[in-house]
């Protein structure tokens, strides 16, 4: 087998191909810009100009006889439809990224996505981890008395808010409906909540012909209070009116609204991507509202159960004190000390019978 030898440079070519790599390597630099991605769409995804690169690309000169090429110009605050490298983590709304922009095609590419503050993602419809909003600081879990609160689904947005470092607020709205039969459960709920520490805003946002009048938007003050200069995530059950707050809080947002279901009493899906809708378009250091798709279950597999127990604040402490370490807290666990909080009346029963379902479901996966 013959001997390749590989090629002795001179010094003189040596410093010619360091220089030549480096010029490329300035070009790439001063070609990339700063952005955030605002929403999802398959393979592409919407990023939005926050940041000019030191090269701005220039319009080339058109012979008089020569028709006109497509051009897309550059600038500031622009929304540009954008490819992303292969070796690339999946990307979601939120993400601050370093791309370079095509004018001649009117297409970017993500070269690079800088590290998050955080990142909620949950399984998609084929059990793989998707990312749902990254460098989020608050996730507004939103329930009304109608539809009726699922406590199960509140609990386990609770889980993921601990698990990604995101901040949970209860938004309870419809609340002028608490006056009703079926509110006082709902109020009690939240009495509940708070106890264990959990933040809250009671806002009447409800029906889109409701949201000009300014009497029907109770709370909303308070709501833009907790919200101001964050990124949040607005989630919960279908129905209770996430895309009339977000209307209410960006009436330019244009979120599409349904009714509730007169049969079931659930509500319609009206989202279909996960979208970042800013306060200022202009400056999205003020935060904004990732509008994310309804959904009525949100899938923790992917969780341990310590870190499905550490969601649940006051269950964690007394896990330790149980008599056996691998106990599964079931209502015959022997010597479960969840349990013996619960016969003390130290903590909820339905908070220790949801963390043995979420417990339950996370051993089940989904393939």
């Amino acid at each position: 087998m013959a001997l390749i030898r590989q090629r002795k440079l001179t010094k003189q070519q040596i410093r010619r191909i360091d220089k030549q790599q480096l010029a490329s390597q300035d070009s790439i630099d001063d070609s990339l810009m700063d952005g955030v991605v605002m929403a999802h769409y398959g393979k592409q995804l919407e990023v939005q100009v926050t940041s000019l690169p030191a090269v701005i690309p220039e319009k080339p000169e058109v012979a008089p006889d020569d028709p006109e090429p497509f051009w897309q110009t550059l600038e500031l605050g622009d929304i540009w439809r954008c490819h992303v490298r292969t070796n690339l983590p999946m990307l979601a709304a939120g993400d601050q990224v370093r791309w370079s922009a095509d004018s001649n095609t009117g297409f970017g590419r993500i070269e690079s996505v800088k590290p998050r503050t955080s990142l909620v993602s949950r399984p998609d419809r084929y059990h793989k981890l998707k990312p749902v909003a990254a460098n989020v600081d608050i996730l507004a879990i939103v329930f009304a008395p109608l539809p009726a609160a699922a406590p199960t689904l509140i609990d386990r947005y609770l889980v993921v808010c601990h698990h990604a470092g995101v901040k949970p607020l209860l938004v309870l709205n419809k609340a002028d409906l608490l006056a009703q039969e079926n509110g006082v459960d709902t109020s009690e709920l939240l009495a509940q909540y708070a106890a264990l520490g959990y933040e809250s805003v009671l806002t009447s946002v409800d029906c889109p012909e409701n949201i000009a009048n300014s009497n029907e938007q109770e709370g909303l003050d308070e709501l833009k209070h907790y919200i101001d200069k964050k990124l949040v995530i607005f989630a919960g059950q279908s129905g209770v009116g996430k895309s009339s707050l977000i209307n209410a809080l960006l009436p330019d947002s244009g979120q599409s609204v349904n009714v509730i279901s007169e049969n079931s009493q659930l509500g319609q899906h009206t989202t279909t991507t996960s979208r970042l809708l800013p306060f200022n378009p202009a400056d999205l250091t003020q935060g904004g509202i990732v509008d994310t798709p309804g959904i009525r279950e949100y899938g923790i597999w992917h969780l341990s159960p310590d870190d499905i127990i550490s969601g649940f604040v006051e269950l964690a402490p007394l896990a330790g004190d149980c008599q056996f370490r691998d106990c599964r807290h079931t209502h015959n666990s022997k010597g479960c000390a969840l349990w013996q909080a619960v016969a003390d009346g130290e903590v909820l029963q339905r908070r220790v019978e949801n963390l043995v379902t979420l417990r339950e479901e996370a051993d089940t996966k989904p393939y």
